[in-house]
């Protein structure tokens, strides 16, 4: 009996000796609790807690990757969209994550749904769609001021997809076709008006001098006789009718 209780003394100690010894790596930190009571934080390295008097909480400090499941959003405009996300955070105070909130990845992780849903229902589809990187800002500074208090550090949010149905992918279609056509006719406008201006200032100069504007007569009846055609009306200007006429008379 003697050394069977020999026996179950020392599987005692070594089991209260296993209990006690912990080993955190240096991504890991240990919230201790004495008696319920928070203590203090513990790691990385190797640490003693005292069984049945202590207790520890394993921390992950890395940067945690979380996708946003996608969401029902209804812009500022009344469209009705599917929006999903990815939050990049990171725990950088152990005992606010362990002590004021009971499980600080799902509070987060409907945290970022809820906000994501609020911020971008308050804008339009093309802002949704052309400034994502303002909204990802916004996103992520509201979250990563709510989250102070649970001791974590929102890095990132990032908007992944805008998912839209098929009648609205139609709609935005023709809208793109109408602002290409409206553009087309904007440029041609006002090339024509450039034109215009341009044909206004040679008028003027071409006025100012009558063999300038025969010059220009006999190089247009060039171009057109070098072309392939039966038949050619040119039309002459009564000025050029009347020096002609005159030059007769003198001879005569």
């Amino acid at each position: 009996m003697t050394a069977y209780s020999l026996y179950i003394v020392i599987a005692f100690v070594v089991l209260f000796l296993a209990s006690s010894f912990r080993i955190l790596r240096e991504y890991q930190r240990g919230v201790v609790f004495l008696l319920g009571r928070f203590w203090k934080v513990k790691g990385p390295g190797f640490i003693i807690i005292i069984p049945l008097i202590q207790q520890m909480v394993k921390v992950d400090l890395r940067t945690i990757v979380m996708d946003v499941p996608s969401q029902d959003v209804i812009s500022r405009d009344n469209v009705s969209v599917k929006v999903n996300a990815v939050v990049y955070f990171r725990v950088i105070e152990p005992e606010k994550a362990i002590i004021q909130v009971e499980d600080y990845y799902a509070a987060t992780s409907q945290l970022a749904q809820t906000t994501l849903r609020s911020v971008l229902g308050q804008h339009e589809l093309d802002e949704m769609l052309a400034e994502r990187d303002r909204l990802n800002v916004d996103v992520q500074s509201i979250l990563d001021q709510q989250t102070d208090a649970w001791g974590i550090k929102v890095s990132n949010v990032e908007i992944k997809h805008v998912d839209l149905d098929e009648s609205m992918v139609r709609a935005i279609a023709k809208q793109a076709e109408a602002e290409r056509v409206r553009r087309a006719k904007v440029i041609h406008a006002e090339g024509e008006m450039q034109a215009s201006v341009k044909l206004l200032e040679a008028a003027k100069t071409l006025s100012k001098q009558s063999q300038a504007i025969q010059l220009r007569y006999m190089q247009t009846l060039t171009e057109i006789a070098g072309e392939r055609t039966n038949t050619i009306v040119f039309p002459i200007p009564m000025d050029l009718m009347d020096s002609l006429i005159n030059k007769t008379k003198q001879k005569t």
